[in-house]
């Protein structure tokens, strides 16, 4: 594990950590995960859809219609993952599933036919009220949530420590996401912006115009899709798109 544990901390790109995850995973029996995060959730939920990162090898069978259909919104695993944090068995969810609404039912049937039945989740502390990620850990076919909690109480310290070590890595490094990239113009205004320059200011420092200036500002707040300026420095930032020397 500790060979495991060093790749990911070296590691840098999400692609490569998301690589090493699934490899060492797949050796503990969990053969397909889904993992998501945001740096933008909201008060009642994920937040935006265009915002998250979302990393996963189950099937397009699968996993288009669980997004298509905005089935991971209402899932009992990530409304517990939203309100929790640490380990859950998936057997919790069979213990309420009679408390579940009908949609939520609907969206367990789903997971059973993709045979999606056994695993666990694991929902992570993360440094920001605004931030959350997750992963659920799906065992192969074949294995039942008995064999699931077999395994969990001999690997399960390990499996957990993998997983934190990624995501704290993939929290640390840019999204390879669909995210609209900002120009360099709109990134160095943003940046100036941040160090606390006016306006006037920036326009000597970058040897334009007051307008021009609000042009890259302007165009910044629609690429980033928010209202302010103030908005725009803050989510530019989470994104890893400004005061970044390599993006």
């Amino acid at each position: 594990m500790n060979h495991a544990l060093t790749r990911l901390v070296e590691a840098r790109t999400v692609e490569t950590v998301w690589a090493i995850l699934t490899r060492e995973m797949s050796n503990f029996g969990f053969d397909r995960l889904l993992y998501g995060f945001t740096r933008f959730r909201t008060r009642t939920g994920i937040g935006n859809r265009d915002d998250m990162l979302v990393l996963t090898n189950h099937d397009d069978g699968y996993i288009r219609p669980f997004f298509d259909k905005a089935m991971f919104n209402r899932a009992p695993m990530t409304v517990w993952a939203l309100e929790n944090e640490g380990a859950m068995s998936w057997s919790y969810i069979n213990r309420i599933e009679a408390e579940l609404d009908e949609e939520q039912k609907q969206i367990l049937e789903f997971n059973r036919a993709h045979g999606v039945i056994a695993g666990y989740t694991i929902s992570f502390a993360d440094s920001s009220a605004r931030q959350k990620g997750a992963i659920a850990l799906t065992a192969r076919k074949g294995l039942n949530q008995c064999d699931v909690e077999n395994l969990w109480a001999s690997d399960g310290e390990t499996v957990n420590l993998l997983a934190q070590v990624a995501h704290l890595k993939i929290a640390a490094l840019p999204f390879p996401s669909h995210m609209k990239r900002l120009s360099p113009r709109q990134r160095e205004v943003l940046e100036w912006v941040g160090d606390g320059k006016t306006m006037q200011d920036i326009a000597e420092i970058m040897g334009l115009t007051p307008p021009t200036v609000e042009k890259h500002l302007r165009k910044a707040r629609e690429a980033l899709d928010v209202d302010t300026t103030t908005q725009a420095v803050m989510k530019a930032s989470l994104q890893r798109q400004i005061f970044v020397t390599d993006i």
